[in-house]
């Protein structure tokens, strides 16, 4: 990447600023940074330092770092901060407990990594890194694994058993053979044993059941943040009832009643999930319950090790102070009306605690402005002459208009396609413009004075170095945004069911984890000498799928704008895998 990084090296007080960097509990605050220079710069100046934290002031501008960094690292990943107001009501699910699983992942491994994340997700406490390092499986080939006991680690751990895995987070045994999706991996893992010895490790397809290649051992990851044990669900459970208990009498004494009957309902409702779901069950808002010691994002890390990037320091200490104070106003009604004990309003960092934790790392502040903040005092200041490049208007006479300027005052210049072949033909075009360009593969080519270089490659925006004359130019500065084609697909739709008065016997319900089925009504169950409702839903070929009548939430009502009736779905397949891509969950 020596292209874009060599010119760095010729402002004055690069070198100065890297040292500062590398120092321990500095703080470097740099102004006049822009957009896509803002990584350029971090990627520059990061160079060499193992974990580099980027905090930014939105998830959209969160995800928009993530896929423009991977430009110059591959090994970048995005960590999302939980709804800390609705947790119960987080739709993203497995998919953000995986996101934050890989990073968890790579820290534990050891390996390097940029994690983009927002100022939110340090309000919320983690768990220790050695807990997560205790409750990973490592598995090698002719060592000893008992059936039984892997099983029942694996699901506390937070996989669930099926008899056949078809999605992260899933595991199935039968006959010797232990297959696990691992939640931070691509594909599968297939264990097969002789007696309680491991006989081979492969790695495998979901939907050939082929193997795609032999391993000599792996690391399985939890697929929960969530990781308890039969004590800890028992005793946390026992805390939370008493302090339902307290605060419902509470509640009584202020006339309070029906709040009173809604907390008490509320920790009956969650017992019973936790009977049928254990660690699968939504416990996210009810962590101190559960663990004596709890760790904040940072302890995750060696300090000596990190690196915090700040992008608008100014904006990042809003959102921060925005979200708590939606928090504890949020949670302060819901105290009020009996929707949430104590000690889940209790649950979060302030914003005073977490900005004192991120005073202590080392940091780097970038922003557009000079402007003096607070909120992250800087031990040394710096500016950058950095600018974003004004659009082409689509205009390729303005572009090469521009070129020629550059080539005339000694800029060095870079063109980025996200396309190879359209990077060469673009190249072939400046050149056919008898202007001196050329298309290259080699990131390390160092650009001399007044050369045009053309690469492969992908930034939002391109940018400019005033007082180094280099220039970074993106397809989409001179084209405009291209605009992604949407395929026409059938559109399935849930609505959320309130209420069981909103079913009928015959209506098309939609379960997350098994698909399209009908509803047939309630019936009791006897299981261990205990009666209780369940839902009954008919799947294809005469399966049945019985639901905890209190798990109705992972149930939705069917809607579609195909007024044809739907395909059920059959039990035990992979159908529902590959149709949940089509699906649209709607939940309100």
């Amino acid at each position: 990447m020596q292209a874009l990084l060599a010119p760095l090296t010729e402002l004055a007080e690069y070198s100065e600023i890297k040292n500062c960097i590398h120092k321990e509990k500095t703080t470097v605050s740099i102004s006049g940074c822009v957009d896509s220079q803002k990584l350029h710069m971090i990627y520059g100046l990061g160079d060499g330092i193992k974990y580099k934290v980027i905090i930014t002031y939105s998830d959209l501008k969160a995800r928009e770092i993530y896929e423009e960094y991977k430009f110059y690292d591959r090994n970048v990943m995005l960590y999302p901060a939980k709804d800390l107001i609705f947790f119960q009501a987080d739709i993203r699910g497995k998919e953000m407990t995986r996101e934050r699983m890989i990073c968890f992942r790579k820290i534990l491994s050891g390996e390097k990594v940029t994690i983009i994340t927002t100022p939110d997700t340090f309000m919320a406490p983690v768990l220790p890194l050695a807990t997560l390092q205790e409750n990973c499986i490592h598995v090698e080939r002719e060592s000893v694994m008992e059936e039984a006991a892997i099983a029942k680690k694996l699901v506390r751990m937070g996989y669930e058993k099926t008899y056949q895995v078809e999605i992260p987070g899933q595991f199935s045994v039968r006959g010797g053979i232990i297959d696990v999706y691992d939640l931070t991996e691509e594909n599968p893992y297939r264990i097969e044993l002789w007696g309680d010895e491991v006989e081979s490790i492969r790695r495998f397809d979901v939907l050939s059941q082929r193997s795609i290649e032999a391993l000599s051992e792996v690391t399985i990851y939890p697929a929960t943040e969530m990781i308890l044990t039969l004590a800890q669900r028992e005793d946390g459970l026992k805390k939370i009832e008493k302090e339902a208990k307290k605060t419902a009498e509470k509640l009584r004494d202020q006339k309070k009643i029906e709040e009173a009957n809604r907390i008490t309902k509320q920790t009956q409702q969650l017992a019973e999930q936790m009977e049928q779901f254990g660690v699968m069950a939504n416990l996210d808002s009810y962590m101190k319950y559960f663990y004596e010691t709890l760790s904040g994002f940072f302890d995750l890390f060696d300090p000596q090790k990190l690196l915090l990037v700040v992008d608008e320091p100014i904006r990042v200490k809003e959102h921060l102070e925005a979200v708590e104070l939606e928090f504890r106003e949020s949670m302060m009604q819901r105290l009020e009306k009996g929707y949430a004990l104590k000690g889940q309003a209790d649950l979060l960092y302030s914003a005073g605690q977490v900005l004192g934790a991120v005073n202590r790392q080392r940091l780097l502040l970038l922003s557009v402005l000079d402007g003096k903040q607070k909120a992250f005092p800087a031990d040394e200041t710096y500016h950058v002459d950095a600018r974003n490049i004004n659009s082409f208007q689509n205009s390729f006479e303005l572009l090469l208009k521009d070129l020629k300027r550059y080539h005339k005052n000694g800029y060095r210049v870079i063109l980025l396609s996200p396309s190879r072949t359209r990077a060469k033909r673009l190249s072939e075009d400046i050149y056919a413009s008898d202007i001196n360009c050329f298309y290259s593969e080699d990131k390390d080519r160092e650009l001399k004075s007044g050369e045009i270089m053309v690469m492969h490659g992908q930034l939002s925006k391109g940018f400019e170095y005033l007082s180094l004359r280099m220039v970074v130019i993106t397809e989409s500065d001179i084209f405009g945004k291209r605009a992604a084609k949407k395929a026409k697909r059938k559109r399935y739709e849930g609505q959320k069911i309130h209420d069981f008065t909103e079913l009928k016997v015959g209506d098309f319900v939609v379960h997350e984890s098994h698909g399209l089925g009908i509803y047939r009504g309630i019936e009791k169950v006897c299981v261990d000498k205990v009666v209780k409702d369940y839902m009954k839903i008919e799947y294809r070929d005469g399966g049945n799928l019985y639901v905890l009548a209190t798990g109705f939430d992972a149930v939705m009502k069917y809607a579609s704008s195909d007024s044809k009736a739907p395909k059920l779905n059959k039990l035990g397949t992979q159908e529902w895998s590959k149709t949940k891509t089509k699906v649209i969950w709607h939940k309100l």
